[in-house]
């Protein structure tokens, strides 16, 4: 049985020995034409497009099939979903470094756009005394720019003349300190001159020397910023001023047509608020900064008019800045005398109150109809995010929202 089936493999790989060179032969041959049926095509194609390219846009544009679309891509092909996938994320990346690093920009925008909102209503005010849209803009733009360099007079001089003034006598205050009995008292006791002395001189190195002159750069360089941001922030305001009505004009036609309407008054709406809460924000901060030159003109305190415009800066702040105007103007009172600083810190508590319950409610509601507790929540929240430019538009942002939430949701859940 072995030898019969050993036999009969035998017969079997003889068969397959004997069929297998036709068969090469055959695999052989259909390659052969495959491939010449391959370069043929590819020749009549590479013809097709040469003739096309000589034809011309014009002959191109009789025949049909140049004219008709191809087929749609398959959008359900998984590697155009992963293409569209990783090209959204690349572009949402981009996206991110871009907005980065112009973060500085985009708030001097931000800050430019604001400002133009507030001047807005001035301008609509003097339209409607009679006069032309030039010489409105005009007119307000040359107060604009007379309240800046005024700010810039009474702040600039003096902060040079205090910061000279304390470098030339910083050594007879040194000097004045060592000589007082208190500190001769602690030095006898802590041996705080020796330690000094010790400390400087095992510190003083170039890294030392690198480390202060680093420090002094890095002012020289924020000095350059702020003046680089206000200066830039005046031109784009100035701009905007200028531009305000065509660039609504060009925002509203990108809306369609039948919502127009709608989106026009709602912009305006919301344009209205926001230019009503900076020109109430600003008589807040000028009655801020009016009676603090008062009580320190009243006390006799150093510098009245620059501390005032300080104060009034910061009382744009809502809230927050009231206080830390009222911290700033303590502490100068109590470089002159306790009582000086007890008076001070009683008129802030007092004026904060009025502040903060009379005054800024009733121009704020008026302005921008925003509840009190929602002014304080949308300043908080700004200010966590944002800094001090979100607080600064906290109160708009909420307005507008407001507004959006009154003439749009509440609506549509009515309809519904």
């Amino acid at each position: 049985m072995a030898d019969r089936g050993a036999d009969q493999d035998e017969r079997e790989g003889q068969q397959l020995g004997e069929r297998d060179p036709e068969e090469e032969v055959r695999q052989e041959e259909l390659a052969e034409r495959a491939a010449e049926t391959a370069e043929e095509v590819g020749r009549e194609a590479e013809l097709e497009t040469s003739d096309l390219v000589e034809a011309g846009l014009e002959t191109a544009l009789e025949n049909p099939e140049a004219t008709t679309p191809g087929p749609p891509l398959d959008r359900r092909n998984p590697f155009l979903i992963g293409l569209v996938g990783g090209l959204g994320l690349l572009a949402a990346y981009g996206l991110a470094l871009v907005v980065l690093r112009l973060s500085d920009v985009i708030t001097w925008v931000v800050v430019a756009i604001f400002i133009a909102l507030g001047l807005e209503p001035i301008v609509a005010r003097l339209l409607a005394a009679g006069m032309s849209r030039g010489w409105a803009v005009l007119t307000t733009l040359f107060g604009f720019l007379v309240v800046c360099g005024l700010l810039g007079w009474m702040i600039v001089p003096p902060i040079i003349d205090q910061v000279t003034l304390l470098v030339n006598n910083a050594p007879t205050y040194v000097d004045n300190i060592q000589h007082s009995q208190w500190f001769i008292e602690l030095n006898h006791r802590w041996h705080i001159n020796d330690k000094v002395l010790k400390d400087l001189s095992g510190n003083l190195n170039q890294q030392t020397v690198t480390s202060v002159m680093g420090g002094i750069l890095g002012a020289g360089m924020v000095f350059a910023h702020v003046v680089e941001a206000t200066f830039t922030i005046v031109v784009l305001t100035i701009y905007f001023v200028v531009v305000l009505p065509r660039a609504k004009t060009a925002f509203f036609s990108l809306v369609p047509r039948a919502r127009r309407p709608r989106v026009v008054f709602l912009g305006e709406e919301i344009s209205r608020r926001v230019g009503g809460y900076i020109l109430g924000q600003l008589c807040v901060a000028v009655i801020n900064a009016i009676f603090a030159w008062i009580i320190l003109t009243v006390l006799g305190l150093p510098y009245p008019a620059m501390l005032a415009t300080l104060v009034g800066l910061l009382a744009l702040v809502p809230i927050v800045g009231t206080l830390v105007g009222g911290v700033l103007m303590t502490l100068v009172a109590l470089s002159s005398s306790w009582v000086d600083a007890v008076i001070v810190l009683g008129y802030y508590v007092g004026y904060h109150l009025f502040e903060t319950y009379v005054l800024s409610p009733r121009i704020m509601r008026r302005a921008v109809e925003v509840p009190p507790v929602i002014t304080i929540i949308a300043v908080i929240a700004g200010g966590a995010l944002f800094g001090i430019v979100g607080a600064l538009l906290a109160i708009p942002v909420a307005a507008g929202l407001l507004l959006i939430y009154d003439q749009v949701l509440v609506p549509r859940q009515q309809r519904s």
